[in-house]
C-alpha cells in the first residue's frame, strides 16, 4: 500500500441524513480513507442535530467554508409537517441550504454526469446542459402570512430617511395567504457575473431567462443588471471566445433547451434553477447523476448532491434490506471538493486522486455495473446490477488499478 495522500487545509465536512449519509460513510470508508490522510473541521448537519441547536450548527458550518474556502455537503432533510412529527422537531427549521446559499451568495452550477452508455431521454442532446442557479433570495428567504379573514394587505418600504411608500397588494374578502419576497443588486451582480465567467471558462454559450413580461420590476431587474453587465464588461470577450449571451422568457427559454443540442450554460433565477435542474438531470438520466457546487463571489466552493435524501431506500435500509441507492452524485461532491482543496494548495496528488476515481466510478458504469435506478436507462447488453455497498467497491476495483 503506497502512502496516505496528505492534506495541508482541512475541507469543511457536513454530514447529512437518511440514506445519503449512510452513503456519505461508505464512500469515506471505501473510496476515501484507505487512500487519503482526511484533513476535515466536521459538522453533522443531520435534522436532530439542527434541532438540538436551534440550527446554529448551520450557520456555523457556512462560516467555516468562508475560513477554509471549501465545503463538501450530505444531502439534508428540509423538514415539512410530516417530518416534524416524525422528528418530534421545536419547529419547521428551513431548508440548510438556503441557510448556506444566503451566508455565501454566489451562485450554483449543476452539470450531469455524463456515461456513453446512457442516452439522454430528450433525443436531441448531444452535449452537457449545466443550469446556472442563482442562490440567494426569492422564495427561499420569503416572509409568509396567513390571512384568516376579510382585510387589506399592503406591501410598506420604510427608506433610511424615514419616508414611507406602500401599495396595495390585495383587499381580502375572506381567508388567504400573502408571500413577500426579496432580492438584491449585489447579489444579482454576483449571480450575472459568476454566469459570465463560468461560460467564458468552459466556452460555452449562456442564456438567461425571466418573466420581466409579467415581473415588470422585480423580474426586469435581473434582465437589466444582466445585459447591462454584459454590453460592458463581456460582449467583447464573449465574441472574442466565439460564444453568445441570449436573454429571453423563461418559457420561451424551456422550449429552445428542449430542442437544443445541449451544451449551454442556462442561467435561472433562484425557484426556476430548483426545478430546471431536476428536470435536466432526470433527462440526462437520474437525479444522482448530477453535480452541484455552489461558486461564491469571494471564492468560496461549497459542494453538494443536487438530490435529497433517498427516505425510501433509507426505511427499507433500516429493516435490514439491502439497497441499491445511486452514490454518483454524493461521490463527485467529494471529488469536486478534494479536486478543489488540491488545486488551492498546490497539492496535485490529490487533484490526479479526484480525477481518477470519477473516471473509475464512470468506467464501472461504462462497463455494464450499475445500480437499479439506471439499468432501465442503459442499453449495455450484459448489465450487472449491484447494491449500493456493492457498487462502491466496484469503483474501488478500478481506482486501485489505476492509482
Amino acid at each position: 500500500m503506497t502512502e496516505k495522500i496528505k492534506m495541508n487545509i482541512p475541507l469543511v465536512e457536513m454530514d447529512g441524513d437518511e440514506m445519503t449519509r449512510i452513503l456519505w460513510k461508505m464512500i469515506k470508508d471505501h473510496l476515501l480513507e484507505p487512500f487519503i490522510d482526511l484533513k476535515v473541521e466536521y459538522y453533522d448537519l443531520g435534522l436532530e442535530k439542527r434541532d438540538e441547536t436551534n440550527d446554529e450548527i448551520t450557520v456555523q458550518a457556512s462560516n467555516a467554508i468562508k475560513k477554509y474556502g471549501v465545503g463538501v455537503k450530505c444531502a439534508t432533510i428540509t423538514p415539512n409537517a410530516d417530518r416534524v412529527k416524525e422528528y418530534n422537531l421545536k419547529k419547521m427549521w428551513k431548508s440548510p441550504n438556503g441557510t448556506i446559499r444566503a451566508i455565501l451568495d454566489g451562485t450554483v452550477f449543476r452539470t450531469p454526469i455524463i456515461v456513453n452508455n446512457i442516452k439522454p431521454f430528450v433525443s436531441t442532446w448531444m452535449k452537457p446542459i449545466t443550469v446556472a442557479r442563482h442562490a440567494y433570495g426569492d422564495v427561499y428567504r420569503n416572509v409568509e402570512f396567513k390571512v384568516e379573514g376579510p382585510g387589506k394587505a399592503e406591501l410598506v418600504f420604510t427608506s433610511a430617511k424615514g419616508e414611507v411608500t406602500r401599495q396595495t397588494i390585495h383587499e381580502f374578502d375572506g381567508a388567504g395567504v400573502i408571500q413577500g419576497t426579496h432580492n438584491i443588486d449585489n447579489s444579482i451582480e454576483s449571480f450575472a457575473r459568476s454566469c459570465f465567467n463560468y461560460a467564458l471558462d468552459i466556452k460555452q454559450d449562456l442564456w438567461f431567462a425571466t418573466k420581466d413580461t409579467i415581473s415588470k420590476i422585480y423580474d426586469h431587474r435581473f434582465k437589466d443588471i444582466f445585459n447591462e453587465m454584459y454590453e460592458d464588461e463581456y460582449k467583447e470577450r464573449f465574441e472574442k471566445a466565439g460564444i453568445y449571451f441570449l436573454y429571453t422568457l423563461i418559457d420561451d427559454a424551456v422550449a429552445r433547451v428542449v430542442r437544443s443540442e445541449g451544451g449551454i450554460v442556462w442561467a435561472c433565477k433562484n425557484y426556476d434553477g430548483d426545478v430546471m435542474s431536476d428536470l435536466v438531470a432526470t433527462a440526462f438520466g437520474s437525479l444522482a447523476m448530477m453535480t452541484s457546487v455552489l461558486v461564491s463571489p469571494e471564492g468560496y466552493y461549497e459542494y453538494e448532491a443536487a438530490h435529497g435524501t433517498v427516505q425510501r431506500h433509507y426505511y427499507n435500509h433500516l429493516k435490514g434490506q439491502a439497497t441499491s441507492t445511486n452514490a454518483m452524485a454524493t461521490l463527485f461532491a467529494w471529488t469536486g471538493a478534494l479536486r478543489k482543496r488540491g488545486e488551492l494548495d498546490g497539492i496535485k496528488e490529490l487533484v490526479d486522486f479526484a480525477d481518477k476515481l470519477e473516471s473509475s466510478s464512470i468506467r464501472t458504469i461504462e462497463e455494464g455495473v450499475m445500480t437499479k435506478d439506471l439499468a432501465p436507462l442503459c442499453n449495455t447488453l450484459n448489465k450487472k446490477v449491484v447494491n449500493t455497498e456493492e457498487f462502491l467497491l466496484e469503483i474501488k476495483k478500478r481506482l486501485e488499478e489505476v492509482l
